[in-house]
């Protein structure tokens, strides 16, 4: 009876181990479930010890710090991919990979009242909005993005063309509409069958270039 109840005890746990999924695809599950959060009026995030914003050019952080803190013990490192922002002998306030490259001579910071540290970050690729500051951190939904149209007029016609082609497509998948470029075919589908009403579109696709 002993050996008959090890063996079931046995097929017990052997079926425990076969419906329980790893380790690595709990983790895996958890992570693809992340949530992406709702940007805040800079298109940014507010967090515990910084606040960020973002342009499609530029990325700005607020860091508080001690009031009266004075530039000399201010340390703010900024490279092309990293960043370090804190107070000279203590650990860094705000300190990783950034989530994008960006121009290092055209990157600025200032403290302001002597209690804030104002970082101005200008983007290498100026044509996406960054899902967060720093990489593995806090993402945003760029799909919430709103940028101030007074920006767009500041652009010349061929980037603000692209941003307008960019946001819109946001917006129509955002809706689960075609985007422009899927609208521009179906136009010129239209186009083909009006001018020629006789013909067997039926096998379209292949005319577009479908295998």
């Amino acid at each position: 009876m002993a050996v008959l109840s090890d063996m079931e005890a046995g097929d017990n746990a052997s079926e425990q181990q076969q419906q329980s999924p790893p380790v690595e695809q709990q983790a895996s599950s958890s992570a693809e479930k992340k949530e992406r959060l709702v940007p805040n009026k800079a298109n940014g995030l507010d967090m515990e010890t910084h606040t960020w914003g973002q342009s499609l050019q530029e990325v700005t952080i607020t860091v508080p710090v001690p009031p009266g803190s004075k530039g000399r013990f201010i340390v703010c490192d900024i490279k092309k991919s990293h960043i370090k922002i804190g107070l000279k002998n203590q650990p860094p306030i705000l300190e990783g990979e950034l989530f994008d490259s960006v121009k290092m001579e055209d990157c600025f910071w200032s403290l302001e009242d002597q209690k804030t540290v104002s970082v101005l970050l200008t983007k290498q690729d100026r044509m996406n909005w960054w899902k967060s500051l720093i990489k593995g951190g806090p993402e945003i939904d760029t799909q919430k993005v709103e940028p101030e149209p007074s920006k767009l007029s500041d652009l010349d016609f061929e980037t603000r063309s692209s941003v307008e082609k960019m946001l819109f497509d946001q917006h129509q998948k955002s809706l689960g509409l075609p985007t422009s470029d899927q609208i521009q075919n179906q136009e010129l589908m239209k186009k083909f069958k009006d001018q020629f009403p006789d013909m067997d579109f039926s096998g379209g696709a292949k005319m577009m270039g479908g295998r």
